[in-house]
């Protein structure tokens, strides 16, 4: 068994036009986002094997965030400059390379791309992965390399406003 956790970043600022988008920063809700999703995974019992994120700074400090919620030692997230606008194909080559050992593994990255591969890999039609929206997606598997190769089972698609509208 093994569980893809796909993480979009937090809500990111536009406010400074001279920042090249990897530079830009989370905006005030983007501060608020992140904590309380990482809350909210915590509350479910998600604890990641592995985290591996775009050093894009907005996703960075999501990363870093939401690690410090579940328990994972921020010095051990792996940061894979090509998740930064990663294309379908170039996240499943990255998910087929995934160490074994890891069972659970998060990904925090960017759309187009997490959409498309939640949509890839999943059993349930995502239009959007919103900011902070988290897909969990579960594959009956022995390997990453078997996993990336195949369809799994969507067990949990969350983001803020849905956990609001909840609340």
């Amino acid at each position: 068994m093994r569980e893809l956790i796909l993480m979009r970043h937090a809500k990111s600022s536009w406010d400074d036009p001279t920042l090249s988008d990897f530079e830009r920063p989370l905006n005030e809700r983007g501060e608020r986002d992140a904590p309380r999703m990482g809350e909210h995974l915590a509350d479910l019992g998600i604890r990641p094997d592995l985290i591996v994120a775009s050093p894009a700074k907005r996703a960075k400090k999501t990363a870093k965030i939401v690690a410090q919620k579940l328990g994972y030692d921020t010095r051990a997230i792996e940061w894979r400059e090509s998740l930064y606008e990663a294309s379908p194909q170039t996240l499943l080559y990255l998910i087929c390379q995934l160490p074994n050992e890891a069972k659970r593994v998060m990904m925090v990255g960017h759309n187009p791309g997490f959409t498309m591969l939640a949509n890839l890999l999943g059993d349930v039609a995502i239009e959007n992965i919103p900011t902070a929206g988290v897909v969990i997606i579960a594959f009956d598997a022995k390997s990453w390399d078997e996993a990336c190769r195949m369809k799994g089972h969507t067990i949990l698609f969350d983001y803020p406003k849905k956990l609001k509208a909840q609340a």
